[in-house]
């Protein structure tokens, strides 16, 4: 029983930094019917940049905002620059740029800050919590990973369904020649969609750190599974990449725990091929009706 719970909790702290990311891919992904491969890279630099501010003195919390701020101006820049050229083009140019900018990304990283992976400190203390006599792995540092994604997870929603921000970036994701004849500034929303998505990035990047190093391709295989998570929950769906990668991360914790770390990859291969023979859009996509 001890170790069921302790590979529960383990998944659910994995599964809540996969939501994270999910929800950056279906942000870009509603927005503009994209989806970012180089979401990985971004997360690297931005958490690079915040590994810098700590070596050199600064603590977690200014290494976090800085992170931050540096995914939001990625963010909107990227759109700016890169995506907008060829966003009337067909699909796969944008596709192709995203992974362009992800080994564009990987290459600087790589001559800037060096391959050798680095260690990027915890927020708090990574003993696992004391329960009846057993010490459960689950720390104070994964009780932090999980509050701030169920945080960014209620800002998200507020900011989608109570502002008239939100209201905007939703009519331009689902009709927006519509929203342009309603004064909606399209172009504007579109950037602001890329640097929210940056930002949680950004945010996952820097919570995950401590357990991956930081290195040029250290987020490759979290960028794989959130990816997966966003496609099972539905990619138009940011509650269903909450559930898709909570979900994957305690399959992938089990899998893991019980059959062994080899086949963790081919566990998440197996999730994703039953969701979707039963569910084609995933667990919460809308399927034909939604799409732009």
């Amino acid at each position: 029983m001890g170790r069921f719970l302790d590979l529960t909790l383990a998944g659910l702290t994995s599964g809540a930094v996969y939501a994270a990311v999910a929800l950056a891919l279906v942000l870009i992904w509603r927005s503009t019917r994209i989806v970012n491969f180089a979401q990985g890279g971004m997360m690297m630099i931005t958490t690079f940049l915040g590994y810098t501010v700590v070596s050199h003195g600064g603590s977690y919390w200014l290494a976090l905002a800085v992170a931050i701020a540096a995914g939001l101006v990625l963010g909107a820049v990227v759109e700016r620059v890169l995506i907008r050229p060829v966003a009337k083009r067909p699909p796969l140019d944008a596709v192709v740029v995203t992974f362009g900018l992800l080994v564009g990304l990987q290459g600087i990283a790589g001559m800037v800050f060096g391959g050798t992976p680095q260690s990027y400190p915890p927020a708090f203390g990574i003993a696992g919590f004391q329960a009846g006599g057993h010490q459960i792995l689950f720390s104070p540092n994964d009780l932090w990973i999980v509050g701030v994604v169920l945080a960014v997870m209620v800002v998200l929603a507020v900011v989608f369904r109570r502002t008239s921000v939100g209201l905007r970036m939703r009519a331009t994701a689902f009709a927006p020649e519509v929203a342009r004849l309603l004064g909606v500034r399209v172009g504007r929303m579109l950037t602001v969609g890329w640097a929210l998505a940056a930002v949680v990035g950004a945010i996952a990047g820097v919570l995950i750190a401590p357990s991956t190093f930081v290195s040029p391709t250290a987020f490759d295989a979290v960028l794989v599974f959130g990816f997966t998570a966003a496609v099972i929950g539905g990619l138009d769906s940011p509650p269903g990449a909450v559930v898709g990668g909570v979900a994957l991360g305690l399959v992938l914790s089990f899998v893991s725990g019980y059959l062994g770390p080899d086949i963790v990859t081919l566990g998440a291969l197996v999730v994703l091929i039953v969701v979707l023979m039963v569910r084609p859009h995933g667990l919460f996509g809308a399927g034909a009706r939604r799409r732009v």
